[in-house]
């Protein structure tokens, strides 16, 4: 499997490669329907409940292969994920945590060929944190022991083979390799009140 991955306006392209555990899931959170704000693309991202499509899976699967000076990096907190970005046209790529062992990243769905999603992904989709869903009827959560342990299946896999190494995203030293925007507490604030 090689799964394209693009911005909108296409001046950041990459693929995923190889075969790995992967998991799909929806998060009704309200810092990822805040990320979607941020960006200005609230109808592009979040479902009419709130929830972002997301894609989980090994960072060192993926790969940039163009418009690497386009990718940008927001955390919503100075603990906060670090949550990849498209600058050229804010499309967002995905999040990661910010030690580069625990090597994974939730690709969001926007920067995916949906047409693909269900053949290379898998059909099973957990939903998480929906007690920040918005509209009625609430999704119920659902998925969420199968989605952790495939968590846990894609960090230990990548930690024992020492493959999270390989990761694009960070620095031999362990840095992101794009210096990240925090916003401030006002800041966040503000983006959590927006409609």
């Amino acid at each position: 499997m090689m799964h394209k991955i693009q911005c909108e306006c296409g001046s950041l392209l990459g693929h995923i490669d190889g075969k790995g555990i992967t998991s799909r899931v929806i998060c009704y959170c309200t810092d990822c329907q805040a990320f979607a704000k941020y960006l200005g693309k609230s109808a592009n991202i979040l479902d009419a409940h709130g929830g972002t499509d997301i894609v989980q899976l090994a960072q060192p699967r993926l790969h940039i292969t163009h418009g690497l000076e386009h990718l940008a990096l927001l955390r919503l907190s100075p603990k906060g994920l670090l949550r990849w970005y498209a600058s050229c046209c804010n499309t967002p790529i995905g999040n990661t945590l910010s030690n580069p062992k625990v090597s994974f990243i939730g690709l969001v769905h926007s920067c995916l060929d949906k047409t693909w999603l269900e053949t290379d992904f898998g059909r099973d989709v957990a939903k998480v944190n929906t007690e920040s869903t918005t509209g009625e009827p609430k999704p119920k959560t659902s998925g969420l022991f199968g989605n952790v342990m495939r968590f846990f299946g894609i960090v230990l896999s990548t930690l024992i083979s020492g493959k999270y190494k390989h990761s694009e995203l960070f620095t031999k030293d362990g840095a992101p390799i794009v210096t990240p925007t925090i916003l401030t507490d006002e800041q966040l604030g503000q983006l959590k009140k927006q409609k």
